[in-house]
């Protein structure tokens, strides 16, 4: 029998007390200690929203290549804006080497923030960065931005959620994700018009970086798998109408491995089905760039020096850039 990702129904959480929170955060430690990845349902984001995004997204990935090209940062180092096929590859971030991965995306982070010192100097600049829009789609840029305030939402419910599950006061995490450095990512996987090269996927294997990545997905050919600890590669259904969750480096690192940050990767289209363009639409919620990361959770010796959230996003986009 095949493993199947948990599926975990936040409604209880989101409208009973105290109760029905503990109930569904002890789901949460026991998926996350065994596997790391699972699917939510009852979310409260409105479906709506999210068809929007990616019908508009898709809008986007379907202009001529010169039109897309406008949008990209004028220094590459800046992690904003399009970013084309041949970029990245995503398993070098866990020391593995391959191919680029048959991706193209968008990047992106919040619309605004305060006229504060740590946002407007010293190292707040690398992380608070103007987004780049382009001139079409009409309407992407403020249906991206309504997403990202409703994945802000759910992200808070979803950290108090955790601290109750590793048995934390509930708003642990609070004053560590108020200023948080989140980016997300549309990305397109386009139709495969040739062979990939040996080793060469739509999205390589690889961890997260930060606390919690929410990915929306669509069930197509082609799509996201997880490594369970025993080594077997499994199928990770992404319904539009609900989100997969899964945890990061930094959240196993302050779980002192407790929970499991999993490696993953999008697989390439089977033969007949190559011809089937993907898209999905993630969140890496990713903590203040001051946070320490430090093992809190279980008691005993650390595995792991302490680092901070923002050096270590900085350390893991430089290795996985091509």
């Amino acid at each position: 029998m095949g493993i199947a990702i948990p599926v975990i129904d936040l409604e209880p959480a989101l409208k009973g007390g105290i109760v029905e929170r503990m109930r569904v955060a002890r789901e949460i430690d026991d998926t996350c200690t065994q596997i790391g990845f699972f699917t939510i349902v009852g979310h409260g984001v409105q479906p709506a929203l999210v068809r929007e995004l990616r019908e508009l997204s898709y809008a986007f990935f379907n202009l001529p290549l010169e039109e897309k090209r406008l949008a990209a940062p004028p220094d590459p180092s800046i992690p904003r804006g399009y970013r084309g096929l041949g970029f990245e590859a995503l398993a070098a971030g866990n020391d593995r080497r391959t191919p680029p991965d048959i991706k193209e995306y968008y990047h992106f982070g919040r619309e605004s923030w305060p006229d504060d010192p740590y946002y407007t100097q010293g190292e707040g600049r690398r992380y608070f960065i103007p987004n780049i829009w382009p001139s079409r789609p009409a309407g992407w840029r403020e249906t991206a931005r309504r997403y990202y305030l409703a994945m802000e939402r759910l992200t808070e419910t979803m950290m108090d959620l955790a601290a109750l599950g590793l048995g934390l006061d509930e708003h642990f995490f609070r004053d560590k994700i108020d200023r948080h450095i989140t980016a997300m990512r549309i990305n397109h996987y386009p139709a495969q018009t040739v062979s990939p090269e040996p080793g060469q996927l739509r999205a390589g294997a690889h961890t997260d970086y930060g606390l919690l990545t929410i990915l929306n997905g669509e069930n197509t050919p082609g799509g996201l798998q997880v490594l369970t600890r025993g080594g077997q590669w499994v199928d990770v259904q992404t319904d539009p109408d609900a989100f997969v969750v899964n945890i990061g480096d930094l959240l196993m690192r302050w779980t002192n491995d407790r929970w499991v940050s999993n490696t993953h990767r999008v697989v390439n289209p089977p033969g007949d089905a190559a011809q089937q363009a993907r898209l999905s639409i993630a969140f890496f919620h990713h903590p203040n760039y001051d946070a320490l990361i430090e093992c809190v959770a279980p008691a005993g010796k650390a595995k792991y020096p302490p680092v901070r959230s923002g050096a270590y996003r900085d350390m893991k986009y430089q290795q996985t850039r091509v």
